[in-house]
Order: structure tokens, then sequence, then C-alpha cells
């Protein structure tokens, strides 16, 4: 089972744009962005996905009640676990915890956002996967993250 992942996206609506038709003629069955959306009309190309979608809030996300009612609430408040083909997944925007979380082995799959810079790491049973920015506004790179669930590897996408 493939996974979209996507995080840092900051309002940038021609390539959120990008991103949902690549994971849509990928095929994931669910995509996970982990934060910083920013404004609710950036959820509008999110909608086109062909699987569901679920993500947490990131620290520039500041109209939380607009951002909700527009996702339908399947934004959660970080951190979020979730349960996806039997691997048990934590969702953060902020790596403040990640070493701990990553040395606890209780995750198969750690993904997190924030820092805008993409990064694959296993660490015992855990992978940790930060699909990077975007919105592209920071360094001019715009990545995002494919999963497959069935052997815990993952690629990083530029677009």
């Amino acid at each position: 089972m493939l996974i979209g992942v996507i995080s840092d996206s900051h309002d940038n609506i021609p390539i959120i744009t990008k991103a949902v038709q690549y994971f849509n003629d990928r095929g994931v069955k669910m995509v996970i962005h982990a934060g910083d959306y920013v404004a609710p009309f950036a959820l509008k190309p999110m909608a086109k996905l062909n699987c569901e979608y679920v993500g947490v809030f990131g620290n520039n996300d500041g109209e939380i009640l607009g951002l909700n009612k527009v996702s339908e609430g399947r934004i959660k408040i970080a951190p979020y676990s979730l349960t996806l083909d039997n691997k048990k997944i934590l969702v953060l925007h902020e790596p403040g915890a990640l070493e701990a979380l990553t040395e606890s082995q209780v995750y198969d799959i750690i993904i997190y956002g924030h820092t805008h810079e993409a990064a694959v790491k296993k660490h015992g049973k855990t992978l940790v996967v930060n699909p990077g920015e975007c919105g592209g506004w920071l360094e001019d790179k715009r990545s995002i993250a494919i999963i497959n669930l069935d052997d815990l590897n993952s690629e990083i996408r530029y677009l």
C-alpha cells in the first residue's frame, strides 16, 4: 500500500495541485500532511485527491477554525497517531521530541515537517520521513514523499 506525504505547502496552490496530481497518478491510498497549510483556501486542491487525507496543524496555520471546517475535521492537533495496513504511524509538525520518539521504537513510521528539509532515515524498526517543503518558498525545492507500507521504504520526489 502506498501513502503520500506532504508538508509545509504554505498556500502554494499550483504546487499543491501538482502534488495532488502526482499522488493520484501513483495510486496512493492515503495522503498525510504534516502541517503548515496556512489558509483554508490552500486545501481546495486536496479535494481532488482520489483518496482520503489526514494531517496535523503546523505552527503557521493561523485560521484553525477555517482549516478545520474546510478539511471536514481531517486536520488534527499534533502529535496524531493512526494505524494503516497494520503499521503504527505518528504525525508531527515540529520535530522537538523526534529523537525520543524514534528511540522508543513504538512507531513503525514517524512523519514530520517544519524544517523544510527532506529526509528519510531508518532507526531500528522505525522509518522517519520529512517530505521537505512542498511550497518551495525557502529553498526553491518543492518536494513530497511516497511511503510503501509493504516494505517500509520511502522516496522523496521533487515537483
